[in-house]
Order: structure tokens, then C-alpha cells, then sequence
């Protein structure tokens, strides 16, 4: 139970919650912490940042404070490898300890915000984050909630976490640039420089790099031949196209690889192909991933690194976030 008093008759008396003050611009965070005990120098601070009344806590047998709710909720929603900060202003924030893969659970996402009273807001499922990034926070509503409430956010997430994170172990990528344009030293190949960056940025490294000229028998060799090899991620670039003379997709096939979607409802990355040679994935880029920052790659790359059998049906569901806007800068 709270109990309201004005700040004049605080003194001596620990405060229930973090008191915010805000600088517009400049600074926003606790000018007082919870458990402070109210000094007489403390009131006219604590009038300028708007209290007139403050809190007092008298906690009833079934009653949470909102840090320590904040520390159940926090440690019910996060899987491994995420770890959890000390509560500010009652707000935890579930931290990456490695860097990996997010996962979310959007269905159980809702139903965990649906209880009231509790919120937990999460960073997009399905992307790359670095160690130390905040992919969620969560907190209470009210300084004060009842126990029974959190017990039901907690049995919600006794089967499985809602905020996952994934490693990305280091895999063997290779890359087979077609082209004749290419292939015959007529322009230099751009796609490797982009690709060497951003698997080695995921902690994976590009193996091998084979050029191949349009010609889909040569570039279906090539890719058994990275099979064989040991690839676990084949890369093929270029070509990907309904022009004539784009002949990535059918070395593709030739290959005997089992082709999961030509065509993602992804801008830009709509001409890209997955596949499956076995195991592993075959994936053909189009020429977007020379001049756009952020497409269909970038979007599977970390779920392939991850070991994640992207299906045609997962293909499909990427539309709805796949339109990726170009900034002016």
C-alpha cells in the first residue's frame, strides 16, 4: 500500500521510488534514488522537479515493489545469454553478454503485455546484435503491483523465454562471383570487399573466392566443388536476373541443389535465390549488395551463420518489414 504525503513532512522518511529529473536535452534520470531517506535541503529540489507529494511504502503480504517485480519479470523473459541490468527509475534492461543472433517470441510477447500492469518492450526479432547491446527493457506499471500478477507472467514464460540470443559460431564461407565481365578481367569483382566485411564482422571468414564465367555448367561445379570442400555457406553473386544472359540460377540448379524460393518479397533483394546443396545453404545474391547498405543478405546472413534452416514459408513472412528505406543524408 502507498501512502501519499506532502514533501514538507517527508523528512526522514525513505522514499518508495526513484524521483526522475529531466533537462530537456541535456539529461533525464534519478535525481533521487529509492530508499533515499528525505533531508530538509532535499525539499526544495524535490519541489523543482515537480513533487509536491511523495510516496510512502507500507507493503502489503501479496504487494511487490516495482524494482523487485522488475528483477522476477526481467529474469523470466530472458533466455541464455543475456544479462540484466540493476533496476533505474524500475526499469531492467535485458543486456547481450555475447554476440548472436535475437530471437523474440512475438506471440508470447502479446500475451505477457496482455496481463497489464507489466510491459516489456524488445529490438526486432532476427537480428545481429553485438555483446553489451540492450535488446529489451521491462518494468511495471504502478510502484506497486500484486504478486499473483507477476506468478502469472512468470508461468508464462516457464516453457521457453520470450527474449532469446543465439550464438553465431564461426562458419566456412564460400564464394563463387559469376560473370563474364568478371571472369575475363574486363571490370574488377566488387562483391568480395562487401562480403569479406560483413561475415567477418559475424566472426565468419570468406575461405575461398572462385570467379566463373556466365556459363551454368561451370558455375555448378564450382559450387560442388565448395561442397566438397567443406563449405557450410556457399555464396553465389551476380547474374540472379531474368535477363537472357544471367545464368546464376540455373548453375544453381545444376548443381542439384534443391531450390527453396527464386524471388523474396524483400527491396532490395528481390532476385535473390536459396537453396539447398545437402545440408548447406546455396544462396545467390543479386547486384544490390554492391550499392545498398542493408538488403536480403543482410537480413539472412546472421540466421544461416546461426544454423537456422531458413524455409520458403520463412521467405514468404519476411515481406512485412522487408521494404529497407535509403536515408538522405
Amino acid at each position: 500500500m502507498l501512502k501519499v504525503i506532502p514533501v514538507e513532512e517527508a523528512v526522514g522518511l525513505p522514499l518508495a521510488h526513484d524521483i526522475t529529473e529531466i533537462i530537456p536535452g541535456k539529461h533525464k534520470g534519478p535525481a533521487f534514488r529509492r530508499g533515499h531517506i528525505v533531508r530538509q535541503e532535499d525539499v526544495s529540489k524535490l519541489l523543482d522537479v515537480g513533487k509536491r507529494h511523495l510516496y510512502v511504502m507500507e507493503l502489503e503480504k501479496d504487494e511487490l515493489h516495482e524494482e523487485d517485480a522488475a528483477r522476477r519479470l526481467a529474469k523470466a523473459a530472458a533466455g541464455p545469454n543475456l544479462t540484466l541490468t540493476d533496476p533505474s527509475e524500475g526499469r531492467i534492461n535485458l543486456v547481450a553478454g555475447i554476440s548472436g543472433l535475437l530471437k523474440v517470441d512475438a506471440e508470447l510477447l502479446y500475451r505477457f503485455n496482455s496481463l497489464g500492469d507489466l510491459m516489456l518492450a524488445t529490438l526486432p526479432s532476427n537480428h545481429y546484435v553485438r555483446r553489451g547491446t540492450v535488446v529489451a527493457g521491462t518494468r511495471t506499471i504502478p510502484v506497486v503491483v500484486k504478486e499473483d500478477l507477476i506468478q502469472r507472467a512468470e508461468a508464462l514464460c516457464k516453457e521457453k523465454p520470450i527474449v532469446t540470443l543465439l550464438p553465431v559460431p564461426p562458419k566456412r564461407v564460400h564464394l563463387v562471383v559469376t560473370g563474364s565481365e568478371v571472369f575475363t578481367g574486363r571490370i574488377k569483382d566488387g562483391f568480395e570487399p562487401v562480403i569479406s566485411r560483413k561475415v567477418g564482422e559475424m566472426g565468419s571468414h570468406l575461405e575461398s573466392v572462385k570467379l566463373a564465367p556466365d556459363d551454368p555448367d561451370v558455375i555448378a561445379d564450382h559450387i560442388k566443388n565448395a561442397k566438397q570442400a567443406g563449405a557450410d555457406i556457399i555464396l553465389v553473386s551476380g547474374g540472379m536476373s531474368v535477363d537472357p544472359d544471367d545464368k546464376s540460377p540455373e548453375g544453381i540448379r545444376r548443381s542439384g541443389a534443391k531450390i527453396e524460393s527464386h524471388g523474396f518479397p524483400v527491396l532490395p533483394g528481390s532476385m535473390f535465390v536459396l537453396a539447398y546443396l545437402n545440408e548447406a545453404p546455396v544462396l545467390g545474391l543479386s547486384g544490390c549488395v554492391l550499392h545498398d547498405s542493408f538488403t536480403a543478405f543482410d537480413m539472412l546472413l546472421p540466421r544461416l551463420l546461426a544454423g537456422e534452416k531458413i524455409t520458403r514459408a520463412d521467405i514468404m513472412a519476411m515481406g512485412h518489414g522487408g521494404l529497407q528505406v535509403k536515408h538522405d543524408h
